[in-house]
């Protein structure tokens, strides 16, 4: 039986909000592309007080931002890109071109070819993310893409010294400060100093998400990157306090940030109930944290670990972190999430920030169709077909001009025909098949 402790807002009350979101950035969208830099120009100015006679940095405001950066911190962000880096590099690997002769004279095959342009967010609204730079630049930059874009919102007037570092460091040809709606839309619907994006990514808050779905189609996306979920599938081989604060780690990202705790154990539900009470009169982003907790949290108690597979593929959370008897037992069977963190020696932090994989991850349900971003996403494959002799050709023409016929179109056919013709030394009338083969 799977029962609730906690519940969270309802989806009604969140599909309000969801409305209100999407009238507004419609309407912001529609100032950018009306009015370009001018209203790129009056949005910043509204939302970051922020107002520049560039938005992009030059060389040289850059060096500058980086100077500010200590040793110890331009270490840990090497250090960090280094890690994300080595793994792209072997996913890269791992998509390679083919081509394949499918019968005698017929050539198939495919290219992986880079996205040509692509916009990188990375937030900076409460917590400037700096590893977002990391997830979206470097990536980008190690599928090769030509003409990356990044752009993140300053920070007290100016730009973060550490996300400019981030930015360069990774690989981006471009970089301007420049936050939330205006920034997405500028890099997607180009003004008159920013060319337009041919793919937009990055992760940011609800605004930003609502953003980069009204754009898609216009230009490519990653993914639905909304505000940060976590969930905990725990037993009683770990304690409430490793639960508590791995769910308000998360938690504090925003004031709408779901965490969930899918438990067998009520002991251990109660247990964290409690341990997060005491944690939020010390965390010191609590303000945030108890706001996310109190309309967002969820503590769900099942009586197997069936139910809590069903339940966990269920909600599809961005991320998941399993702490059970069994963990590798999750890995095999869940089918629904943005990724894994397995084992209480493994957490949510260490995959946002360092250790390797992407944190850009689906939200709202989206890890059911999509996994999160990685340099694949920064690839389209293209196949492409030839065919090396006359008898292939005139034997492709007979059964294409057979199929075309049965769908009723006659000028298919005719590419068809007149290839059994040149090739084949057939006689074809037009609009009619070919003989049996």
């Amino acid at each position: 039986m799977i029962r609730h402790l906690k519940t969270a807002m309802s989806a009604e009350q969140r599909a309000e909000t969801d409305t209100q979101v999407r009238q507004t950035v419609e309407g912001i969208l529609a100032e950018i592309e009306n009015e370009g830099d001018v209203a790129v120009k009056r949005l910043s100015e509204k939302f970051d007080q922020y107002a520049p006679q560039s938005f992009r940095l030059t060389d040289s405001e850059i060096e500058a931002a980086m100077s500010k950066v200590s040793k110890r911190e331009m270490q840990d962000i090497e250090f960090a890109q280094t890690q994300i880096r080595k793994f792209a590099e072997v996913q890269r690997a791992s998509m390679t071109d083919v081509e394949v002769e499918s019968m005698p004279g017929v050539i198939l095959g495919h290219k992986n070819i880079p996205v040509q342009s692509v916009g990188c967010y990375v937030p900076g609204g409460k917590f400037p993310m700096v590893a977002s730079a990391h997830m979206s630049v470097l990536t980008a930059s190690v599928a090769g893409v030509p003409r990356i874009v990044a752009a993140a919102p300053p920070q007290n007037g100016e730009p973060h010294p550490a996300i400019v570092a981030a930015m360069k460091l990774g690989g981006a040809h471009e970089i301007y400060v420049l936050g939330g709606i205006q920034a997405v839309g500028a890099m997607a619907l180009g003004t008159e100093s920013i060319e337009r994006c041919h793919m937009i990514v990055g992760p940011g808050n609800a605004y930003v998400a609502e953003a980069k779905r009204q754009l898609f189609g216009r230009v490519g996306i990653d993914l639905f990157a909304g505000p940060t979920e976590t969930m905990v599938i725990a037993d009683d081989t770990v304690d409430a306090e490793l639960c508590a604060t791995d769910l308000l780690g998360q938690a504090e990202h925003g004031y709408n940030s779901p965490a969930v705790l899918l438990t067998n154990s009520e002991k251990l539900a109660k247990d964290t109930l409690s341990e997060i009470d005491r944690l939020l009169k010390i965390l010191p982003t609590a303000e945030t944290a108890s706001v996310s907790w109190r309309d967002y949290g969820e503590v769900i108690v099942c009586d197997t670990y069936e139910e809590m597979l069903q339940v966990a593929d269920d909600i599809a959370s961005e991320h998941v972190q399993v702490m059970t008897d069994r963990d590798d037992w999750f890995l095999e069977n869940m089918t629904c999430y943005g990724a894994l963190f397995l084992g209480a020696r493994t957490n949510v932090a260490n995959g946002d920030k360092v250790i390797g994989t992407n944190h850009t991850l689906p939200t709202k349900k989206a890890g059911r169709y999509t996994g999160g971003l990685w340099v694949g996403k920064f690839l389209k494959t293209h196949s492409y077909q030839k065919i090396m002799t006359d008898e292939a050709a005139a034997l492709m023409g007979e059964y294409g001009s057979r199929l075309c016929m049965l769908e009723g179109f006659v000028g298919h056919a005719e590419q068809c025909n007149v290839r059994v013709r040149r090739y084949g030394g057939r006689n074809v009338a037009y609009g009619s098949s070919v003989d049996p083969v």
